[in-house]
């Protein structure tokens, strides 16, 4: 392996978009269509996170167990413009569109994006490319909660040295690997580190602190923990290289 600099490498601007999560600030306003499942799970993990959150719920008593947990909610149709004035679009962030109706999902989707607003945009089933182009064209993000639900069982399945994080296209994976003490890497620095031309590091983390922007002098041990954006193609030799034969045998499901 020859030492090369490390640098990005260029990837299409939504999957950019997707990674843009540690430059947030902590008083962002969000709305959120839906006080279901996915929506009060969401809007949770935002509110945690120091936001400030409006749900907008049509189903009386989806909205009375939001209140009951102590969030803001408008009550009433969220397809419908006077409740997305009402939740206060014109200072939000963000809207989250998720409920399971495409239809109200889109068009708050459509009001957000007239008002100024980033725009995620939940979709349940499999669609046609050419329906998933046209709704892919109008909003900033779109979001398949089944997808995500089928990456943590795998993770529980597979369990071991690689964890993936999220299936970004149809050929793009984030993945966290440990390093293991077979691994190739190990004992070289990140400005060292040569992966494959379709795979860049998003992160990296020593095995006992936090994820955070790799530096090129910090040496790769083992069980420090790589964060890489890959293609589908190239993440077997990614594997190789970060854990090793063992980890590569054992996780050859992950894609």
């Amino acid at each position: 392996m020859s030492a090369v600099p490390f640098r990005s490498r260029r990837f299409p601007p939504r999957v950019q978009t997707f990674f843009w999560w540690r430059g947030v600030a902590s008083d962002m306003r969000f709305v959120i269509i839906g006080a279901g499942r996915v929506g009060l799970r969401t809007a949770r993990v935002l509110k945690e996170e120091g936001h400030e959150v409006v749900l907008v719920e049509r189903d009386a008593a989806k909205a009375d167990r939001a209140r009951g947990q102590g969030y803001e909610v408008v009550e009433g149709d969220g397809s419908r413009e006077e409740m997305l004035e009402e939740a206060g679009i014109e200072e939000a962030d963000a809207l989250g569109a998720l409920t399971g109706d495409l239809n109200v999902n889109f068009a708050a989707c459509m009001i957000g994006k007239h008002r100024g607003a980033r725009t995620v945009l939940r979709i349940d089933e499999d669609y046609r490319e050419e329906i998933y182009r046209k709704y892919a064209a109008e909003v900033d993000e779109i979001v398949y909660p089944e997808r995500l639900g089928a990456i943590g069982a795998k993770n529980a399945l597979l369990g071991g040295d690689i964890r993936a994080i999220a299936d970004i296209a149809q050929h793009l994976q984030v993945v966290e690997l440990t390093i293991t003490d077979k691994a190739p890497i190990r004992g070289y620095s990140i400005s060292e580190l040569q992966l494959p031309a379709d795979a860049t590091v998003l992160a990296f983390g020593k095995s006992d602190g936090p994820l955070g922007i790799p530096s090129p002098d910090e040496s790769l041990e083992g069980g420090d923990r790589l964060v890489v954006l890959a293609d589908f193609d190239v993440l077997d030799d990614v594997r190789q290289l970060v854990v090793g034969d063992a980890g590569r045998a054992a996780a050859g499901g992950v894609n």
